[in-house]
């Protein structure tokens, strides 16, 4: 029989260890934030090895400094665009690259060791290890495809592929929402939520939402990988036009979705603006229904995330991506993607 003492130490375990998932859901936060900011200011493609050991030392002495500008030189990026760089231009682009890649590694220190700590206690079931172990298997294939994507912009052409580009951003959104979910697990394990015909229909509404706002992450990668954010900067006009010119002019047809830069933003846009009117919609259903606080509390903080997420898309796109601001508009979106998640778990409902 479980006393009340041994209940407490459970429901106390369980809060320490979501409080260090939502502490790395954090760090990948500020990774992505500063993955937006090392390509906005073109240094992404600045170191040109992977050296996932020695190569979270910097370089220290004049001559180690030289050693990596000498490999920067041989790049494409260095000589079809950069070629004017001196030794100091390449420190500017340097440190951002370098940030992105230490940040990456202290996340996989801030994930694995506590994870080993927990598990030697005994604090972790079998089922909650196999969900630990499944984040820093992920986390481990992030690192791999961030290179996977870094190596597209070192062979001929200085610019990494959108693909690859689109596929490194959603696999940090799925390790954040992963660690986020199981984090909402531990700390919301038995709510009891009101259960009604419109707290179902909201429920199923917030799967619909969590998945277009993900599609909407993805479009987004692809507008930054073809730069569709630096042209047609009106808004809501395109082109002078409703809907404009050009949005299939690739052939085959297909390729108008991921490479055609008007098709690109279009469809950013549209998935942007389908987004804010489900969410509106969302909001305006659960005012009208018997909920929960939390379930208010949820549906209050999607609205207003989604509020704040269209004015940084406007506001980034017709004042022509400043960095600051685009960085910023990056973050709003893991902030709104939160915010669809935790919608989805104070709603979900029972078959």
């Amino acid at each position: 029989m479980m006393t009340t003492q041994s209940s407490s130490l459970i429901r106390a375990q369980d809060r320490y260890m979501a409080i260090w998932l939502l502490a790395v859901c954090a760090t990948i936060f500020a990774m992505v934030v500063l993955g937006g900011v090392t390509r906005l200011t073109g240094s992404g493609l600045s170191i040109v090895e992977w050296d996932p050991i020695m190569g979270a030392i910097p370089p220290l002495t004049y001559d180690q400094w030289m050693e990596a500008f000498r490999l920067y030189q041989a790049s494409p990026e260095f000589q079809y665009k950069n070629f004017h760089m001196s030794l100091d231009d390449f420190k500017g682009i340097f440190w951002f690259e370098y940030a992105h890649r230490l940040l990456g590694r202290a996340i996989g220190v801030i994930f694995f060791v506590p994870m080993v700590y927990f598990i030697v206690k005994g604090w972790v079931g079998k089922t909650l290890r196999l969900k630990f172990i499944t984040i820093f298997i992920l986390g481990g294939l992030q690192g791999a495809l961030g290179w996977y994507m870094v190596k597209s912009g070192l062979v001929n052409d200085p610019h990494v592929s959108q693909y690859r580009l689109t596929a490194h951003l959603g696999m940090a959104f799925v390790i954040f929402a992963y660690s986020y979910w199981v984090a909402l697990g531990l700390l919301l394990p038995a709510q009891q939520m009101i259960k009604n015909a419109a707290s179902v229909r909201l429920s199923r509404l917030s799967y619909v939402i969590t998945t277009i706002v993900f599609i909407t992450v993805l479009s987004g990668g692809l507008v930054a990988g073809t730069r569709a954010g630096f042209v047609y900067n009106t808004f809501p006009l395109m082109d002078g036009s409703i809907v404009p010119n050009g949005l299939f002019m690739f052939d085959p047809l297909w390729r108008n979705f991921f490479e055609n830069i008007i098709t690109v933003q279009y469809d950013h846009r549209l998935l942007a603006i389908t987004t804010f009117c489900l969410i509106t919609a969302f909001w305006l259903m659960s005012r009208k229904a018997k909920l929960s606080v939390l379930q208010r509390t949820a549906a209050g903080l999607l609205m207003l995330a989604a509020c704040m997420q269209v004015a940084l898309g406007i506001s980034t796109l017709v004042l022509e991506v400043p960095i600051a601001l685009a960085a910023i508009h990056q973050g709003g979106a893991v902030v709104l993607f939160s915010a669809a998640l935790f919608a989805l778990h104070v709603f979900r409902t029972s078959k």
